[in-house]
């Protein structure tokens, strides 16, 4: 395949891309970590803007994607959206035509108080977008996707299994915390690691399950890789012997399909603290395989997901994680809007 086959090409969810099409990703990613390094890194995307529409608050989305467009030779621009006219009412076909004449690509970051927590209402909206714009759309984060984490993290965990993931077990697991969470990452997550053939565990109690239609996709994604897919209630049986565990707080499926506004904050949190044990502790890690790691996507909750000891001990990759997401968006940046 040709790289210059992904230019122009939006970027919405990882399961609207080819593995073919991720994999040149990740080859274009490890060529750029290597140069860096090195101090060779090729200008793929000089005289290029990125504008960065931000509905909601970031900490490595906004950094990463402004220093990958500046490593490449470009410039990413943060907009926040409540200081566009947008916020005033201004229609998204007129934002879109607008970015699309001014720049090269367009990412937009929407999920959580900014739909009102109803659940499908900032893809939609990122789908909105691109439906106007000419330039490519990339999904810097919704409440059903977030592609380029998952890609990042997936590069991750092969550079750490040295490219062999295949029937690696990789556990999913809801973790306590007193924050109301999107299931982007989560699902985003599931999709993209059965399509890398490995064993995905979804461990969470009661009442927390995510969106059914892509449960079956990823079982699909399973039968056609030659992983697996389990979901378990089961906390301690789900993390022995797992290669890789990712503790992530997500919000109740009734809360999300009722929106959180109509359902309730305080429900929703009593029942999150009936799970209070639900938390990756070192005692739960030490029955991971002995050379297993432990991923987070970052905020994570200290004391809450889990305990500072696994988060800071030898098991975690999470900063090594968080440094690749500098390396995979510039990519996507050359790949889709720069000089390939």
């Amino acid at each position: 395949m040709s790289l210059v086959d992904l230019h122009g090409k939006d970027l919405i969810s990882t399961q609207e891309w080819s593995v073919e099409e991720i994999n040149a990703v990740m080859e274009l990613a490890r060529s750029i970590k290597i140069r860096r390094y090195s101090g060779s890194v090729p200008e793929l995307f000089k005289n290029r803007t990125f504008f960065m529409l931000f509905y909601n608050t970031s900490t490595r989305t906004r950094a990463s994607f402004e220093a990958a467009a500046t490593l490449l030779g470009g410039h990413a621009q943060f907009i926040d959206f409540a200081t566009t006219r947008g916020a005033e009412g201004e229609v998204i076909r007129d934002i879109a035509k607008m970015y699309e004449r001014f720049g090269h690509a367009l990412g937009i970051r929407i999920l959580e108080s900014a739909v009102d927590y109803v659940y499908g209402m900032g893809n939609a909206t990122i789908r909105e977008y691109a439906k106007h714009a000419r330039i490519p759309v990339i999904n810097m984060a919704d409440d059903m996707y977030h592609p380029t984490q998952a890609i990042t993290d997936i590069f991750t965990i092969l550079e750490k299994f040295n490219g062999r993931i295949e029937k690696k077990k990789y556990v999913i697991m809801w973790a306590y915390s007193d924050k109301i969470r999107s299931w982007g990452s989560v699902q985003d997550e599931m999709l993209i690691a059965t399509r890398y053939g490995m064993d995905v565990v979804l461990a969470y109690p009661p009442g927390f399950d995510i969106d059914e239609k892509l449960v079956e996709q990823a079982r699909e994604n399973a039968r056609e890789s030659g992983g697996d897919l389990e979901i378990t209630h089961n906390l301690k049986e789900a993390l022995r012997d797992a290669h890789v565990v990712f503790p992530r707080s997500w919000a109740s499926h009734e809360c999300v399909k009722t929106g959180l506004n109509r359902f309730g904050r305080e429900k929703e949190l009593e029942l999150h603290n009936k799970y209070r044990d639900w938390k990756l502790t070192k005692e739960l890690a030490d029955t991971m395989d002995r050379h297993g790691i432990v991923t987070h996507v970052l905020p994570v909750f200290r004391g809450q997901e889990a305990d500072d000891e696994v988060m800071d001990g030898p098991r975690s990759v999470i900063y090594d994680q968080a440094e690749n997401l500098l390396y995979v968006r510039a990519a996507v940046l050359a790949l889709v809007a720069g000089r390939i």
